[in-house]
């Protein structure tokens, strides 16, 4: 909130002019966000990448990202290790929590 004001605020970067589009093998990528992608609490046929260590069911964002990790040979890391309940989820309110 800025004063009366709700602001939202996106950040999306992109290589500079000049740079190369590839990442170098010996430099590793990390990719933040939130991708409103529900995962779910198992990691089924993405083991790979789904650490086991999700929450709730998997949906259409869930399969979708999981999907993009498997073809770029990523991983989604918050899955990779156990959390107290409490930071199961970023999310709350009287319909959901995600």
């Amino acid at each position: 909130m800025v004063g009366q004001c709700t602001v939202n605020v996106v950040s999306a970067y992109a290589p500079h002019m000049g740079l190369d589009e590839e990442v170098s093998p010996t430099e590793k990528l990390f990719i933040g966000g939130d991708f409103n992608g529900h995962i779910g609490s198992t990691a089924g046929v993405y083991d790979e990448v789904h650490g086991g260590f999700g929450f709730g069911e998997r949906n259409g964002g869930g399969t979708s990202l999981l999907d993009f990790a498997k073809a770029f040979g990523l991983v989604v890391a918050n899955s990779c290790f156990p959390k107290r309940g409490e930071h199961l989820v970023t999310f709350q309110n009287a319909v959901a929590k995600t």
